[in-house]
């Protein structure tokens, strides 16, 4: 495994312990400030789009957030780089009565800026799990 491999898969760790944890900032740096995420039936959604979506009400409390991922493949050419993967998702929101679960695959496209690799685009191809 390249440096370069394993700056990427620190990234990908990060990012979901910053998101099970419900740590927006810490996700927020993790991105490109032209970052672009795509999901089926949804428009493009971009860093400030993301940032609101992900903002909680004072008061509510923090939804339970498990992953699980495959890595298939991780791709480095100079300052992009890219990696597929499989990805199962489920959020149990406090008080709910069961969770929500998606699963599919990931095509994401990480920049390097400044020596830091970041995630530039995401093509989330999750659906609810059957």
């Amino acid at each position: 495994m390249t440096d370069d491999e394993a700056q990427i898969r620190n990234l990908v760790a990060r990012w979901l312990s910053a998101t099970s944890a419900g740590d927006t900032a810490t996700v927020l740096e993790l991105m490109t400030d032209d970052v672009v995420f795509l999901a089926p039936g949804r428009p493009p959604m971009n860093q400030e789009e993301f940032a609101a979506q992900s903002e909680r009400p004072a008061g509510i409390p923090l939804s339970k957030i498990e992953f699980a991922q495959r890595i298939h493949e991780i791709h480095v050419a100079g300052d992009i780089a890219f990696m597929w993967s499989e990805l199962a998702v489920s959020i149990l929101p406090a008080g709910a009565p069961g969770p929500v679960e998606r699963q599919g695959h990931t095509l994401t496209v990480f920049r390097k800026l400044s020596g830091i690799w970041k995630l530039a685009r995401d093509a989330n191809l999750l659906v609810p799990k059957p």
